[in-house]
C-alpha cells in the first residue's frame, strides 16, 4: 500500500513539475515584443495630437472663433459654437475636418486649419526594480532603453528577462522585453517607441 502511495506521489510530481516551471517562468500572458504588432495610427504617419499640446486653430475669416488652446487632461478642447471636442488621438487634419462639420450650423462654409504649436514632452512612468522609479519626461520617439537609463538602470534584484511595457491605447496590452533584446540595438525591441500613457515595469 505504501509502495503504491509513493508511486502516485512520484507520478503527481512528475506531471506537476513542468506546470510549476511554466508558472514560475511565465510572463503573465504578455506578448513578446517580437510578436507585437503596432496598431496603425490614423493619418498615415501624421502627428497625433496628445494631452498638453498647444494648438493654433484658425477659422478662415472668423477671428472671434480662432485662437490658441491647450489640450486638456481629458483630451478635449473648447471652441465657441461647438463646445467640447475630443482632440487627443487625432491628427490636426482630422480635427480640423471635425471642427468644420461642427461649425456648419453657425458659419457658412467654414475652413479650419489646426497647427500643433507646442508638443508636450513624452511622460512615462518606470516602476519596479530600477534605481529611481517614478515618472520622467523624455523626448518623443524614445524607447525602453532610454526610459531605463533615465530611471538609473536596473537594481541588483531585477530579473533581466522580466521587463514589460503596459500600454492602454488603443487597447490594453502587456509587452514583454528582456534586457538583452533592449540593449543589443537590433530587432523589434530596438525600434519600439514608447507612447503617452505607457508604463515600464521591471520585475
Amino acid at each position: 500500500m505504501a509502495r503504491n502511495t509513493v508511486r502516485i506521489l512520484i507520478l503527481t510530481l512528475a506531471l506537476a513539475g513542468p506546470l510549476l516551471t511554466a508558472c514560475a517562468s511565465g510572463t503573465g500572458g504578455a506578448i513578446p515584443v517580437e510578436q507585437y504588432k503596432e496598431e496603425p495610427d490614423p493619418g498615415s504617419g501624421e502627428y497625433i495630437i496628445a494631452i498638453g499640446d498647444m494648438l493654433g486653430i484658425q477659422v478662415f475669416d472668423q477671428p472671434q472663433i480662432s485662437g490658441r488652446m491647450r489640450v486638456r487632461s481629458d483630451g478635449r478642447i473648447s471652441l465657441p459654437f461647438v463646445n467640447d471636442v475630443q482632440a487627443a488621438g487625432k491628427t490636426p487634419l482630422k480635427l480640423g475636418g471635425e471642427l468644420e462639420a461642427g461649425l456648419k450650423a453657425m458659419v457658412l462654409n467654414p475652413k479650419v486649419t489646426v497647427v500643433v504649436e507646442e508638443s508636450r514632452p513624452l511622460t512615462i512612468s518606470v516602476l519596479g526594480e530600477v534605481s529611481k522609479p517614478g515618472t520622467q519626461t523624455y523626448e518623443r520617439e524614445s524607447g525602453v532603453a532610454q526610459a531605463l537609463a533615465a530611471a538609473g538602470g536596473l537594481t541588483n534584484f531585477a530579473h533581466k528577462d522580466r521587463i514589460f511595457v503596459v500600454r492602454s491605447n488603443p487597447k490594453p496590452v502587456r509587452i514583454h522585453f528582456t534586457y538583452e533584446n533592449i540593449t543589443r540595438k537590433v530587432g523589434p525591441a530596438s525600434v519600439f517607441r514608447l507612447k503617452p500613457g505607457d508604463v515600464v515595469i521591471v520585475e
